[in-house]
């Protein structure tokens, strides 16, 4: 998987648990951010940054002005 080759901000916004299967396949080894669950936040789990690394994600988070401190980083495994 080369998510160099993907236009990312395409996933992002998308709840992750809704990709189909040739987006997961395309996406898979990618590292995802999410907001965090919190009781008070309820996040909707989006995707909201995309990358080959938690740091590509952390850049991609600041340049949409987000606080990555208020993200979890989860590698995308394959959907089966």
């Amino acid at each position: 998987m080369a998510s160099t080759q993907v236009d990312l901000a395409k996933f992002a916004g998308r709840s992750w648990d809704r990709l189909n299967l040739e987006e997961r396949e395309l996406l898979y080894g990618s590292y995802v951010a999410r907001e965090m669950y919190t009781p008070r936040t309820l996040p909707l789990q989006r995707i909201e940054a995309l990358g080959d690394s938690v740091e590509a994600c952390v850049r991609m988070l600041l340049e949409r002005g987000l606080d990555p401190l208020n993200f979890e980083f989860v590698r995308l495994e394959p959907s089966y």
